[in-house]
């Protein structure tokens, strides 16, 4: 079936981009909204909108009768959950099919399957991918942990077995610590997913975060290369890129042929993330997990690549096969993408919510802007601080660099304190203009440059 009337079950910048492409295909759009996000840009672009409950997210965005309602009632054949809130939850991917709507997204069955990282590891390793060395599955055990722990050695890495976002993740460096650090991330774990299972990996002490974008049908799995997303605060990506430039190109084609033989290996459909750690020293890369929706960074690979995925994801739900065949998929260029949250970045990035003033958006060859905010919108100080993401492309890395730094300067986001300023000394450093750098660069970084961050912010005022 053809998909003609869509529900957006989230909020922000992703439910404006969903409608946006819908828009496109023709289908009418449904937003669903809190009492915080009636002025919501989603909401003002959207054919019909549908208020589901208070500010709070437990209230409104997490219940998933309030959106069945609202699908329901408003005729809606499909749904579409964005990132977050419900993307990646079985249980309601599979309500949204028994209400005998359409779930824009893999199965209940593969998101349980790939959702459960123990699980996924499995499926990982059957499929032929890399998977770091640790624990072959949930470590309940803790004397058959610390076997494990003594075998892979130090440091080693407690993770959550189920959600993500660094949420349960202890790094540790003797047993001592593992005993007292366990059932820390164990009752993190529990706390935040509901599960407090957990499992243990090597931690690999130069890594590169890259991720590789899949579509699939069902039957047929292709890829749209990789992205570099090692630039993390807190495990949380704040400038994601695409090609990746630390990838030779025989590492490059073998990493996304082994995305592709996952993906087909569940039968895979809609948009996913099969995501690695890419060891620099020994050119060896590792699948630590896929995350079964699209994904924030998405913009990046649609600038290099021509191909937009959100569209693509929309029509495979409503049955259409894959419209691409691998040989037909290149990119060119590089693209940078930067989120812009609403945080002081200089005062430990504390959330900074207020109304928007004199918004100024760049423009130019090469610059998009995906974002939910105009001048006098009111940002909530209920939900996720980002506000949008300012990408760029041109046709080298060093190029799209001064043309970020150009974008930057253009971009105006008055009433509010945002990440700007972070960029912009980013975009001026030597380390991060030569591409040298992994997954805990950041971190020290802020920790020597703040100084520098609080002086931009002073250049803007």
């Amino acid at each position: 079936m053809s998909i003609k009337s869509l529900l957006i079950a989230n909020r922000g910048e992703i439910a404006v981009r969903i409608i946006r492409a819908a828009k496109e295909l023709g289908i009418r759009t449904i937003q669903v909204y809190s009492d915080a996000d009636s002025e919501a840009l989603a909401v003002r672009m959207a054919d019909e909108a549908i208020n589901i409950g208070p500010a709070q997210a437990a209230k409104s965005y997490l219940k998933a009768e309030a959106i069945l309602d609202a699908a329901k009632s408003s005729g809606a054949d499909a749904v579409h959950p964005g990132y977050g809130f419900f993307s990646e939850n079985a249980d309601f991917a599979d309500a949204v099919v028994e209400a005998g709507m359409v779930f824009v997204g893999p199965d209940g069955d593969t998101i349980r399957m790939m959702g459960d990282k123990v699980s996924a590891r499995k499926t990982a390793a059957a499929a032929g991918v890399p998977t770091v060395p640790g624990s072959p599955g949930r470590m309940d055990d803790m004397e058959e942990a610390r076997e494990i722990i003594l075998e892979t050695g130090f440091p080693a890495m407690i993770k959550a077995a189920a959600g993500g976002g660094g949420r349960g993740i202890r790094i540790i460096d003797s047993l001592e610590e593992f005993d007292r650090l366990a059932p820390q991330a164990s009752a993190e774990a529990l706390a935040a997913f509901g599960d407090g299972g957990l499992y243990i990996e090597k931690v690999i002490k130069k890594a590169r975060h890259i991720e590789v974008q899949v579509m699939g049908d069902g039957d047929r799995a292709v890829h749209f290369f990789e992205r570099d997303c090692s630039l993390q605060r807190r495990r949380q990506k704040v400038w994601e890129e695409a090609p990746a430039q630390a990838l030779n190109e025989e590492v490059r084609q073998k990493l996304c042929a082994s995305a592709v033989s996952l993906a087909e290996s569940v039968k895979y459909r809609g948009a996913g993330t099969v995501e690695y750690l890419y060891d620099e020293v020994s050119n060896e890369y590792y699948f630590i997990e896929m995350n079964t929706r699209i994904q924030v960074e998405h913009p990046v690979t649609e600038m290099i690549t021509g191909v937009d995925l959100m569209r693509e994801m929309i029509e495979i739900a409503g049955g259409k096969k894959l419209s691409l065949e691998q040989e037909n998929i290149g990119f060119s260029g590089h693209a940078i993408e930067v989120r812009l949250n609403a945080e002081d970045p200089a005062a430990n990035f504390m959330p900074h919510p207020g109304i928007v003033q004199d918004l100024t958006i760049p423009g130019g060859p090469g610059v998009r802007f995906d974002g939910s905010i105009y001048s006098g919108f009111a940002i909530p100080p209920y939900y996720d601080s980002l506000l949008g993401k300012l990408l760029v492309w041109d046709e080298t890395r060093e190029q799209c660099i001064d043309r970020l730094k150009r974008a930057l300067q253009e971009l105006q986001i008055g009433g509010v304190k945002t990440t700007k300023p972070l960029f912009q000394v980013l975009s001026e450093d030597e380390e991060i203009r030569r591409g040298d750098f992994d997954t805990n660069w950041l971190e020290k970084w802020l920790t020597e440059n703040i100084g520098l961050i609080k002086s931009q912010e002073g250049s803007e005022q």
